[in-house]
């Protein structure tokens, strides 16, 4: 078995390395939670964690990849930039009803900085519409 110092990645001090390995930790448990709580997101924090966990920790990046639940759509999303139709119609329908919800609750002085957050929203929506949702060959 590997030695995990001697499979650590190169290049980042103690420090980095420790501060990427506690958001790759706050990551998956926020992660987890989503699964529980409906309006978290589970998969973009597992996409931050398995980015951190790649730059730092060895073990939990392999841990993440090899996950049954999770780790199929990490390791598309890590080798292929893959989303899959489903995950992109639950975003735009998410996206849909809290949008909305957003401008409407925000006070009537931030409501500007809403519409503006809403624009952005709905940027992000077109970068995930245009992702490939299989693999290529598949």
């Amino acid at each position: 078995m590997e030695n995990e110092a001697q499979t650590a990645p190169r290049g980042l001090t103690a420090p980095a390395r420790w501060a990427l390995q506690a958001l790759a930790a706050v990551c998956v448990v926020l992660g987890v939670i989503g699964i529980i709580v409906p309006v978290l997101p589970t998969v973009p924090f597992l996409l931050v964690a398995a980015w951190a966990a790649s730059r730092s920790s060895p073990r939990l990046h392999r841990w993440l990849l090899t996950h049954p639940r999770f780790g199929r759509p990490l390791r598309d999303w890590e080798e292929a930039k893959v989303v899959p139709r489903p995950a992109k119609w639950l975003a735009t329908t998410m996206i849909a009803v809290s949008g909305p919800v957003m401008v409407y609750v925000a006070p009537a002085a931030w409501r500007p900085l809403a519409f503006v957050g809403l624009a952005a929203i709905v940027a992000v929506l077109v970068w995930l519409w245009r992702r490939p949702e299989h693999r290529p060959g598949a």
